[in-house]
């Protein structure tokens, strides 16, 4: 199946994309341009991706002691993708890019990640350079942040290190200043990094010619002693290899002469960032997962040890600055998880039209004599396959309304633009957290339809499931996303967000109650709404975060599936507009999935909120003796 028909009706007809066209900075742009994008990165995805997913995960990166070898398919995947200009797709005209909306950027990167979501690794390259094009300086932008959009260098993000994963207030890795010369006035202030990374994703590759990390450390105080918890931390430009800077003007970049790409950068010695190991995962093994030491002296700059790298911002902003590469990168990892729960609804789907076994249920169910029917035509296998079409279409809706509120952050009228940053405050922590949870079901759903065959290597869905059990862990586990939500989101700015969320929700109800098809679904949603409310007060009632935060998982599903039922409302209105074409996929297909989610899904929340509205705290009071 494609996945072709599914976006068009989400961006064209539910999210309205066309209208962003009347925007200044989209205005060169039509719904042509947007087609000739998707048809684009169909292609590529089709001949450089697919048919390489199962490869790329038998073949392991390996170390020859020198570099990283991974298979000749992902050379050649990475190469087109860097052609086809996907990499600053949503970037200015004059940084290189084609100035698309974010959405359909977004929209096209789905094509990438169904085919093989290992080898689409391009979203810390991009997370990075937009970091960098935020917080870095000019001359940062311009020799690093833009050959990385050019598909020269390629980024990373390092923050965890083997003693504190995402505690980043336990980081030890140390940055010491090391003096002023020509790259340094140039690149910024130059210090000397000693410390080791781990998971670090694409941390060592010969993809591309330079590898940019981008590195939380901590910067020692006067007494020569890291400063405790996350105040001290700040972040750094460390690349793999050191880089020179040639101008044609006397006063190269601080001044802010010369035009974009006018400096020459080439590779100079090789910095002091070794790789200690590969770590071999349940899935994603097409992409290279590493631990680095930073300045353990096997590569000297300069005849002393030390990694060499550049400061980002301002000493001890360094968190403020990475998590606009964290919350982007949550986002992305959402939409790896619908991916994957797509790729193995369309695989499950497809077997389920052509596996013949059994017999209807009822009279003659029981009569050898009688031809097997296809096993789509039993009840339970379109249970299965119900699911995962509600999960995963819907979660798909969810991360491109997502994209579509960071095209408002950034074009919309100033208002609009941060009601929008707002949603997004909010929506990210579901975003990242509900795909990774519910499109895993899905790849377990499409398994058990496979039967005997799922689990096997004859088909696609065992490694669908093995990849995107690491989207719960990958940006932030759901403990972590739950913490974020519960205690700070829905409660920043006086609770701001949640109640532009909650005023959307009510939109979409009130339009939708005026429909007899919809009405019932409206009523159950308006319910669930205001269990979310009541039981966000509750969890706060005492003013402990001890008591509040116990079940923030909990609270985190039962809010998620609210917000996937508004979307789910949300998208049967477009639907029943569309339903002059009388498609039974749109109508019948987006209705189906709508009356799965609120009969079988929504009523789920009762339980998970129940816990968190009465504060239980059976799981934290348990003595760790009782286990």
């Amino acid at each position: 199946m494609s996945l072709r028909p599914t976006l068009d009706f989400l961006l064209y007809q539910w999210l309205n994309v066309e209208s962003l066209n009347q925007r200044e900075r989209f205005a060169d742009h039509s719904r042509e341009t947007f087609d000739a994008v998707f048809d684009t990165c169909e292609r590529i995805a089709r001949e450089k991706y697919a048919p390489f997913n199962r490869l790329v995960d038998t073949q392991e990166p390996h170390f020859d002691g020198e570099k990283v070898i991974l298979p000749q398919a992902t050379h050649d995947a990475h190469k087109a993708y860097a052609a086809s200009g996907m990499l600053s797709a949503a970037q200015d005209y004059d940084e290189g890019g084609m100035q698309l909306p974010y959405t359909i950027e977004a929209a096209a990167n789905c094509f990438f990640a169904m085919a093989s979501v290992s080898m689409g690794s391009s979203l810390l390259t991009k997370g990075n350079a937009n970091l960098l094009l935020v917080h870095g300086t000019e001359a940062q932008k311009e020799v690093f942040a833009r050959n990385e959009f050019s598909g020269r260098f390629s980024g990373t993000m390092c923050l965890s290190e083997p003693q504190a994963g995402s505690s980043l207030s336990d980081i030890t890795t140390r940055a010491v200043p090391d003096g002023e010369d020509f790259e340094a006035e140039v690149l910024g202030p130059r210090y000397r990094l000693r410390g080791n990374k781990m998971w670090i994703s694409a941390g060592e590759h010969e993809l591309t010619e330079n590898i940019i990390h981008l590195v939380l450390a901590k910067i020692p105080g006067a007494d020569g002693k890291l400063i405790p918890g996350t105040r001290g931390i700040s972040l750094f430009i460390v690349p793999k290899w050191l880089v020179t800077v040639e101008s044609p003007h006397p006063s190269p970049l601080p001044g802010g002469e010369g035009e974009k790409g006018s400096v020459k950068v080439t590779l100079g010695a090789r910095n002091d960032v070794a790789l200690a190991g590969l770590n071999h995962k349940l899935g994603w093994r097409g992409t290279t997962n590493t631990l680095l030491n930073f300045g353990e002296g096997k590569y000297p700059v300069g005849g002393q040890a030390g990694a060499v790298g550049y400061l980002v911002g301002k000493p001890h902003e360094g968190l403020r600055c990475m998590f606009h590469m964290m919350n982007e990168a949550r986002i992305g990892v959402g939409t790896a998880a619908v991916m994957l729960g797509m790729a193995g609804y369309y695989a499950s789907l497809d077997y389920a039209k052509n596996r013949p076994q059994g017999r209807p249920v009822g009279a003659g169910g029981k009569d050898a004599s009688q031809p097997q029917v296809r096993i789509i035509e039993h009840a339970d296998v379109k249970r299965m396959l119900l699911a995962q079409k509600a999960y995963c279409e819907g979660a798909l809706a969810l991360e491109l309304y997502c994209a579509r509120l960071v095209d408002e952050q950034h074009t919309a009228e100033a208002q609009a633009a941060d009601d929008a940053r707002l949603l997004l405050e909010v929506l990210t922590p579901i975003a990242k957290s509900w795909p990774s949870e519910w499109c895993l079901e899905a790849n377990s759903l499409a398994i058990q339809i496979h039967g005997g065959y799922g689990y096997t290597r004859d088909f696609p869905v065992e490694q669908y499931w093995r990849d995107n059990r690491l989207n719960m862990i990958h940006e932030g586990t759901h403990g972590i996303q739950a913490t974020d939500l519960l205690g700070r989101k829905v409660l920043m700015e006086g609770g701001k967000g949640l109640a532009l969320l909650a005023a959307r929700i009510n939109s979409t109800i009130e339009r939708a109650i005026q429909l007899p098809e919809l009405a019932a679904y409206a009523n159950a949603l308006g319910h669930a709404l205001q269990q979310v409310g009541a039981t966000t007060k509750a969890a706060w009632a005492t003013g402990s975060p001890t008591d509040a935060l116990a079940n923030a998982v909990p609270y985190m599903q039962g809010f998620g599936h609210t917000v996937l039922a508004w979307i789910w409302l949300d998208v049967a209105l477009a639907a029943l507009k569309a339903d002059a074409t009388k498609s039974i996929a749109v109508t019948a297909g987006k209705l189906g999935a709508v009356r799965y989610f609120y009969h079988y899904e929504l009523p789920k929340i009762d339980a998970w909120l129940n816990v968190v509205a009465n504060r239980d705290l059976t799981c934290a009071d348990l003595p760790e003796e009782a286990f």
